[in-house]
């Protein structure tokens, strides 16, 4: 496995581990001018699946997303929807991801909205957009009187190969 997917793969762990508890109430919470974590989610899910399933197949992003795309309106989505998201796009860009070599990385996405980026590059943008939002679930949940989690589990990866 490439070590750049090795580095998503723990990005995505973290945003995962930071929604543990989460309720569907407290997830649908605005605190302006943020938006509610289940939109956060959402939007994230976004990013990957545009990034790692229907751009690399030459397809436009697919519908179900663009209501979280840059630029989209806030809106107080319910947890469960969110996080279907999250979990289709992780899952459906696991081929991608798993072939993904040093080579096809240097490769120019054809998609005009990546601007003529790399695939390698690509994906450190999302690595480094996942963690921005982590942060801001980090602190509205906070805000919202939840303990966080201790910042990057460095220990439980440090065995697991992440």
């Amino acid at each position: 496995m490439h070590t750049m997917v090795q580095m998503l793969n723990l990005t995505r762990k973290e945003f995962e581990r930071n929604l543990v508890g989460l309720t569907d109430e407290d997830a649908r919470k605005r605190i302006e001018p943020m938006n509610c974590i289940s939109w956060i989610i959402a939007h994230v899910a976004c990013q990957h699946r545009a990034f790692f399933v229907d751009w690399p197949a030459g397809r436009k992003t697919d519908s179900r997303y663009l209501p979280y795309g840059h630029g989209a309106p806030p809106s107080e989505p319910p947890l469960d929807e969110a996080m279907g998201l999250w979990q289709d796009a992780c899952k459906e860009s696991e081929a991608w991801l798993q072939a993904a070599t040093r080579e096809n990385l240097q490769g120019i996405s054809k998609n005009t909205l990546a601007g003529g980026e790399n695939w390698g590059t690509l994906m450190v943008r999302c690595i480094f957009h996942t963690w921005c939002h982590l942060g801001e679930i980090s602190s509205i949940r906070q805000i919202l009187g939840h303990k966080p989690p201790q910042f990057v589990d460095m220990h439980k990866w440090a065995y697991d190969g992440a």
